[in-house]
């Protein structure tokens, strides 16, 4: 691998103009294909099978007019404070909105008697024609724009549901990331040129993959999630990935090799090791397919296109900027900054003396650090974003509040018990009442509604909790349960949906995957580090690092957005049940980020222990040589995750912290403290192998242990360029 890689940075080097060219040129054309053929991404978060969704199927045929899976809003009005309700001054606002574009029905308060007990708040239900995925923001906008004239009159209207759940949006505070990393790369470098070429390749690669995923809306229906963590991830390896390169590069140079040879064994190293991370990113994003889980498996894809198109840039499109900038790579050094970056050095090694002196010491706090932070978890529950979890200031939660104060919490989450009967369709639907009617969370069970045939029953059923209550998630369970004894007397079939019913079942089976996607995970990482450190040792204790970096992760991130520590320090305007598909995909982007610094450092280590360096001096020696660049990376990673906490949706907030604290806790804790502590602690016996395994295991040399020992790079034409270098 080392070997090819050298020559493609050296052809690469040498045919700059092209390459780069080339890359300019993909840039536009799918710049132009996003511009032209661009969707509407939604927020729909489906999973064929389950029993809400089935039920919903099958209302679609039998009962279509319920309007059931439809799109829904709660429109809470009330009157000037001290004043009663004007039925006329309602009747208008239920005209007008009405009028709204794809609204099918408006149901009158009054004729549904959903008036609040003191006569101070009207519920008015407003169903559009379309799923809620498929209300647009336009929609939202024009429904919202017809209350004008009755909040003009001093009217209090606040809209809530279903269909008022918004596109998250990437906002301009996101960005504080990517500057915060360039911050990061000059400090190390200590170099503005020298800095400013991982950002240049990255803002490329982040541009290409964003723009094709944009393009793809067109064709295909995307999560609004999809894009935001292709640019989350695209970012952080994008950087990191040419962070490691430039900085071999610039090592090379320093050491007296010309450009193009510093060039083509910085690829063929580090580029090495770039490569196999982004394969781990790759394989562990592209892994989600296999859970099952649509979203899971469109964020994946597209998450790991962009990492692909990132590692191909830092191993084509890099060495091509590097050889317009020459020598200058080294130069435009600031004051100060190199001084500061040989101190970073000696603080390495001397932070690899230590662990090698107490190494049992630093093993037992680490591990007791990483079990405190993980004893949240336990506590973890999952579930989707609700009004309950919108900003204080929208008017989602604030019409989520004035329906909880007037009609209590549960007419925010109405669960549909679907009846399919049979022969005395009245006598099963009243049985079924009587029976879900007595459970201890019902408050109310609404008279059913018969379709034309009369062979399917709905009813109504509020719960006295909200919609995202452990009381709600047990009373869909009880009723369910309470199906077969309803069947046994009526011969009546019960299945329960509705959008509460729909987000209990997609978390249930969300939480139901993450045990099979871990051990996937951890198998997969076992077999990949196995191959490249020829090592048995190296990668189990690598893989339960990981474990532990997960466990305190979840943690960490229950804490903050279940538990609702430090919410007001980070801007978490909500707390509530963790988003259903965070813990599996946090398993998946953290597998293969971690996997990046267990690579670039312990390569390192395995280089000096295969020149015949002891135990001790190989973990020092490799640990000094990759610490700063690891430093930085990780910094780098932590901000650019760290930016997406500014964000208004909760969604992309707790991806943010998820990501930004996993990284933190996984390189500083676990590849800079347990992993060198531990190669102190086994010494030779971490690089033992079986015979047998050894000769089947290939031999991939991502370390470049070949390129170094035949010495210059690879030239695979003995030609020169006639070109001058950039000087």
């Amino acid at each position: 691998m080392a070997t090819f890689l050298a020559r493609l940075g050296r052809a690469s080097f040498r045919r700059r103009g092209l390459v780069t060219s080339l890359w300019v040129l993909l840039l536009v054309v799918f710049g132009v294909g996003a511009f032209t053929m661009s969707g509407q991404t939604s927020n729909s978060v489906t999973i064929p099978g389950t029993e809400a969704q089935q039920a919903i199927d099958r209302l679609e045929e039998k009962f279509p007019e319920a309007g059931v899976g439809k799109g829904t809003v709660n429109v809470a009005v009330a009157p000037p404070e001290g004043e009663q309700l004007d039925p006329t001054v309602v009747a208008g606002l239920v005209e007008d909105l009405g009028t709204a574009p794809n609204v099918a029905t408006v149901v009158d308060p009054f004729e549904a008697k959903s008036i609040a007990p003191d006569g101070s708040l009207a519920l008015v239900q407003v169903v559009y024609a379309l799923p809620s995925p498929e209300v647009t923001d336009a929609d939202r906008d024009a429904l919202q724009a017809t209350a004008q004239a009755t909040r003009d009159a001093g009217w209090t209207v606040e809209f809530g549901g279903d269909a008022m759940q918004g596109i998250p949006v990437t906002q301009a505070t996101e960005g504080v990331g990517v500057v915060v990393a360039a911050i990061v790369l000059v400090v190390t470098f200590g170099s503005l040129i020298a800095a400013g070429l991982p950002l240049l390749t990255a803002l490329i690669g982040v541009g290409i993959g964003m723009a094709g995923i944009t393009a793809l809306s067109g064709v295909v229906d995307l999560n609004a999630n999809t894009p935001v963590l292709a640019l989350m991830i695209g970012l952080a390896v994008g950087i990191d990935y040419a962070l490691f390169i430039v900085s071999r590069h610039r090592s090379e140079l320093e050491n007296g090799a010309s450009p193009e040879d510093a060039a083509a064994t910085a690829v063929g190293t580090a580029g090495s090791a770039v490569v196999f991370a982004g394969l781990t990113v790759i394989i562990a994003l592209a892994g989600l397919t296999v859970v099952g889980i649509p979203i899971l498996g469109q964020m994946g894809l597209a998450a790991s296109a962009t990492v692909a198109v990132a590692v191909l840039i830092a191993i084509t499109l890099l060495p091509a900027v590097l050889g317009f900038a020459g020598v200058k790579v080294l130069g435009g050094k600031l004051p100060g900054l190199r001084r500061r970056a040989t101190a970073t050095s000696t603080a390495g090694e001397r932070w690899a003396s230590f662990l090698a002196r107490r190494r049992i010491v630093v093993l037992v706090a680490a591990v007791a650090g990483l079990a405190v932070l993980a004893v949240p978890a336990a506590d973890m529950r999952m579930g989707l974003p609700t009004d309950a979890t919108a900003a204080p200031d929208s008017t989602q939660r604030k019409a989520y509040e004035l329906i909880s104060e007037k009609f209590g919490p549960g007419l925010n989450g109405p669960l549909v018990v679907v009846l399919d009967v049979g022969d005395d369709p009245q006598g099963a639907a009243t049985t079924a009442m009587q029976r879900i009617g007595a459970l201890d969370d019902v408050a109310m069970v609404t008279p059913p509604q018969f379709n034309r045939a009369g062979d399917t029953a709905l009813l109504t059923v509020i719960p006295k909790s909200g919609p995202q209550t452990q009381e709600t998630e047990d009373l869909v369970t009880e009723i369910r349960e309470l199906g077969g004894a309803i069947k046994a007397d009526t011969g009546a079939t019960t299945s329960v949906t509705g959008a509460t019913a729909m987000n209990i079942d997609i978390s249930a089976t969300m939480a139901d995957a993450l045990l099979p996607y871990l051990s996937l995970v951890v198998g997969l990482a076992f077999i990949l580090l196995m191959i490249v450190f020829r090592s048995i040792l190296v990668p189990l204790k690598a893989t339960l690092g990981f474990l532990g970096s997960v466990a305190a992760t979840f943690g960490a991130v229950v804490a903050v957005f279940q538990w609702g520590w430090l919410a007001d320090l980070l801007g978490v305007d909500a707390i509530g049940p963790i988003m259903s598909v965070l813990p599996v995909l946090l398993i998946g982007v953290l597998f293969g980020l971690a996997m990046d610094y267990q690579v670039f450092l312990v390569t390192r280590m395995r280089e000096e222990h295969v020149h015949g360096s002891t135990p001790d001096r190989a973990m020092i020696t490799g640990f000094s040589h990759g610490s700063r660049v690891v430093v930085a990376a990780a910094l780098i990673m932590i901000s650019v995750f760290a930016g997406f906490v500014l964000a208004e949706a909760v969604l992309i907030q707790s991806i943010g912290f998820a990501l930004a604290v996993g990284v933190a806790v996984d390189a500083f804790v676990v590849r800079m403290t347990l992993v060198p502590a531990l190669m102190s602690l086994l010494g030779r016996s971490a690089w033992w192998l079986p015979r047998w395994l050894d000769r089947i295991l290939p031999n991939v040399d991502v370390e470049g242990e070949k390129l170094t020992r035949g010495g210059a790079s690879p030239d695979d034409s003995g030609e020169r360029e006639a070109e001058p270098l950039a000087r």
